[in-house]
């Protein structure tokens, strides 16, 4: 059995927080996890944005039973979650699942750029929201023949497609960050790029998209 040791018990409960969000959008999700030392990367992709969602979690130590260098498995994330014992401030890892394509699809570890163009936390809250708002009025429009799945989809790709300001960070990103609790009140968000990847940067996490999409050819497969 391989035991984490968090920082403390509000590390516990943001990693608790940010699985639940995931199963929020996939009751089957999986997250791949990566650790050296005593920082620990938990990886995940709510289908519903189509973005790599990324929180770091501090340990108070390395993990136990021989695996001191480095961790990498995929797991279940609700098996996850259950393991965490947020007063103890621990978490086991489940047993490695069979991970789904994007978990061999990571973004790099280092080599990354400030990109300019970011809109304040405000306005970026405010894209969101405006979103949102015009989702449910083009939708609420349609005739009910027309509301149907596909044309759903497709108002919603036109919507959340759109680029963020200047920058080529699609609006989706920013629904994502917020919706995982990343865009709080007080957090500074920057944007950085490395080559096709873009990642919206938190204190409290990361999204990082593919400018070509996750399925492109050029892809760094680790």
């Amino acid at each position: 059995m391989t035991v984490l040791h968090l920082a403390d018990e509000g590390e516990a409960a943001d990693l608790a927080a940010f699985l639940s969000r995931l199963l929020h959008y996939d009751r089957g999700a999986a997250v791949r996890l990566q650790a050296a030392g005593t920082a620990l990367a938990v990886f995940g992709r709510p289908p519903s944005f189509e973005v790599l969602a990324i929180r770091a979690v501090r340990l108070a130590k390395p993990y136990e039973n021989g695996l001191d260098v480095t961790l990498d498995v995929t797991v279940s994330a609700g098996e996850l979650l259950e393991s965490v014992d947020e007063s103890a401030a621990t978490a086991v890892v489940p047993e490695a699942v069979t991970g789904p394509p994007w978990a061999g699809v990571l973004p790099p570890r280092g080599g990354w750029q400030p990109v300019p163009g970011l809109p304040a936390p405000d306005a970026l809250r405010a894209m969101v929201g405006a979103g949102i708002a015009e989702f449910r009025s083009r939708t609420q429009e349609l005739a009910p023949e027309r509301r149907t799945r596909t044309e759903l989809d497709r108002i919603g790709r036109e919507i959340w497609s759109r680029a963020v300001g200047d920058t080529h960070l699609p609006v989706r990103a920013v629904h994502a960050a917020q919706s995982l609790g990343f865009l709080r009140a007080g957090a500074e968000p920057a944007l950085l790029s490395c080559g096709a990847w873009l990642r919206l940067r938190t204190p409290y996490g990361s999204i990082a998209v593919r400018r070509a999409g996750l399925g492109a050819l050029d892809v760094s497969v680790r």
